[in-house]
């Protein structure tokens, strides 16, 4: 099919068709680089799209179940997961980390609750000692390391963005409650039932599908302002916790570089590390409001509980609004992150990855995309055509 001159396979429902424009708008300029949507309404694919190129080295072509690295998308992911034990009354926002997870007491955390410990609280965006790659590839080490450090500023008194350490908190509370890795606990609980591809630790089987990420121009000339910016303070918190200090590039990727390394892609990295379809994402959130493929992963009264608001306003370290919200780990509608209203929640991630669900719909959304870029519109424009849709009576509930 075809959307302002760009070639788009797939689907779309009778009344879908502004969310294909808005998509085709999307890739129209993509030569080297693709990207893939899907939504379910009701539990049902309404939208299914996919366009480009996966690997510009080899000239490989997206395609339906092209996996790709949704960076911190996974952060939602891991929030399904904690969710869904707080539902079955194996973990409660409202207790203690050291309650499961009992050296987390070292350097004055032991007061620290869950609830601050996964909406960005903690006071551990960012390592005080620099990291190496060989840190976030081992899970004791990275959450010892975590479990170990002085936090940045006192728990639970103001929220800050954990880009990458927010994975291994909410991960090991995972493993602690459930004595099982995130990723092998998301594939139980999650993709397995569901039937879908998504992964927290990459099978070296699939290695060779994932598309490969691209650094587009917004997001190269944001870099260069970012390392200029760096110079001038002593300590950039904001630009640390991206990069560990030196575990990660501070683009996430490079041409053999981050999370296009298969050793990292195969590591348990949940801050940022998941790796899945368009159709994996949005089947999965599609589950946490409406039954979908059989399953429905949360009810409505954990999901009222999950998305109360724990952190909003201005963050600890200085940076430019707008400002996000998020619940229990959660991203919620913002004016920094459009979704689909106050009913909606989920997660975006670098580069213009974006995925959530809605209550009020019933809907279950994802765009990925691996020309990743700055402040980017491409998600945020879809997403609004999709809202002037169930908005109105054009669609066809399927």
């Amino acid at each position: 099919m075809s959307a302002r001159g760009a070639s788009v396979s797939g689907t779309v429902a009778p009344g879908y068709e502004p969310v294909l424009e808005a998509f085709g708008a999307a890739v129209e300029n993509d030569v080297d680089t693709g990207a893939a949507l899907c939504v379910l309404q009701h539990g049902e694919v309404v939208v299914d799209l996919w366009a480009g190129v996966a690997d510009g080295r080899t000239g490989r072509e997206w395609e339906a179940d092209t996996p790709s690295v949704v960076f911190s998308c996974t952060k939602g992911l891991m929030s399904i997961l904690l969710a869904r034990l707080v539902q079955e009354g194996r973990l409660d926002y409202e207790a203690l980390v050291t309650d499961y997870w009992p050296e987390y007491a070292a350097a004055g955390k032991a007061s620290t609750a869950v609830k601050d410990a996964i909406s960005h609280r903690a006071g551990l965006s960012a390592p005080r000692v620099d990291w190496s790659r060989a840190d976030i590839l081992d899970w004791d080490r990275a959450t010892t390391l975590l479990a170990e450090q002085e936090p940045l500023w006192r728990p639970g008194a103001a929220w800050n963005y954990h880009a990458i350490t927010h994975g291994w908190l909410t991960g090991e509370l995972v493993r602690r409650v459930t004595g099982r890795m995130p990723g092998d606990y998301l594939s139980q609980l999650v993709a397995e039932p569901l039937g879908v591809d998504a992964w927290v630790g990459l099978p070296d089987e699939v290695q060779d599908s994932v598309a490969h990420m691209v650094v587009g121009p917004t997001l190269e000339a944001l870099h260069l302002r970012q390392v200029e910016q760096a110079r001038l303070v002593a300590v950039d918190w904001p630009f640390r916790a991206m990069t560990l200090g030196g575990a990660l590039p501070d683009r996430l990727v490079g041409d053999d570089d981050g999370f296009n390394r298969a050793d990292v892609r195969r590591a348990q990295i949940p801050g940022a590390g998941g790796i899945g379809s368009a159709r994996a994402l949005a089947t999965i959130w599609s589950a946490t409001v409406t039954e979908t493929n059989g399953v429905r992963l949360l009810d409505d009264a954990t999901i009222e509980r999950a998305t109360r608001v724990q952190s909003s306003g201005a963050p600890f370290f200085a940076v430019p609004g707008p400002w996000p919200r998020w619940a229990m780990g959660f991203q919620l509608d913002s004016e920094a992150r459009r979704y689909l209203g106050p009913e909606s929640f989920g997660h975006d991630g670098a580069g213009g990855q974006v995925a959530f669900a809605d209550r009020r719909h019933e809907i279950g959304f994802a765009f990925l995309t691996n020309r990743m870029e700055a402040d980017d519109p491409r998600g945020t424009a879809i997403v609004a055509a999709l809202d002037r849709v169930v908005g109105s009576s054009a669609a066809v509930r399927p």
